[in-house]
């Protein structure tokens, strides 16, 4: 695979960085990552021109890549830190991903959409950006056979907290979900004992919703 990066997108790249500064966000090493991560080359050729606006984009099976600025307040939000074990609900694009693992996060990402899956699976180590595993299946459900994790980030609209997610969650660990039908509301919930979450709200987003298992 040739990754056609550009000193043009670099500096597309530097912009795009400024912008998401202005709008709040301080973590230096998530606006690093920002400013490394060729968002270009996980996006459909038609939309390459608009790759570096801080806007979401659609990438196929009725998904999108995310917001530069929502990726990044998410991101921002979980804290994350070298060695985090981190779940991610919606591989997506892979740009999430991306970013997560740039922060040096032990990623372990499921996605619902199969072509999707596929194509990701096989894209992001092409870019050098490995997962410690990826999966195709039921975000809803969380991942238990590697949990509990540090952090859960979820990248769809959820119309409730799945209670697996927050199961799944160590004591001390954080949970990032947008909660909500048609707009979301950008939730943050923190584990502080076996049964005990503390819950912080942070205004409102418009996310794809989240797909459950089809019937088989």
């Amino acid at each position: 695979m040739v990754i056609n990066d550009t000193p043009k997108h670099k500096g597309l790249r530097n912009q795009l960085v400024k912008v998401v500064k202005s709008k709040g966000i301080s973590d230096e090493n998530i606006l690093k990552a920002i400013s490394e991560i060729p968002r270009h080359l996980f996006m459909d050729s038609g939309f390459i021109d608009f790759a570096y606006q801080d806007k979401a984009f659609p990438i196929g099976a009725g998904q999108t890549i995310s917001q530069p600025y929502t990726v990044a307040f998410q991101t921002e939000l979980l804290q994350i830190e070298a060695g985090d074990k981190v779940l991610e609900i919606g591989t997506g694009s892979g740009y999430q991903t991306a970013v997560l693992i740039a922060l040096k996060a032990e990623v372990y990402s499921i996605e619902r959409q199969k072509e999707l899956y596929e194509k990701t699976r096989k894209f992001l180590p092409k870019l050098g950006y490995v997962a410690k595993k990826l999966k195709y299946g039921d975000g809803y459900k969380g991942w238990e056979e590697y949990a509990p994790f540090d952090k859960i980030l979820v990248t769809a609209g959820a119309p409730f907290v799945p209670k697996p997610l927050l199961e799944q969650l160590k004591i001390g660990g954080k949970l990032v979900i947008p909660v909500g039908d048609d707009v979301q509301v950008m939730t943050l919930y923190i584990r502080t004992g076996e049964k005990e979450f503390e819950k912080h709200e942070f205004g409102e987003f418009r996310f794809v919703p989240m797909l459950q298992e089809k019937e088989k």
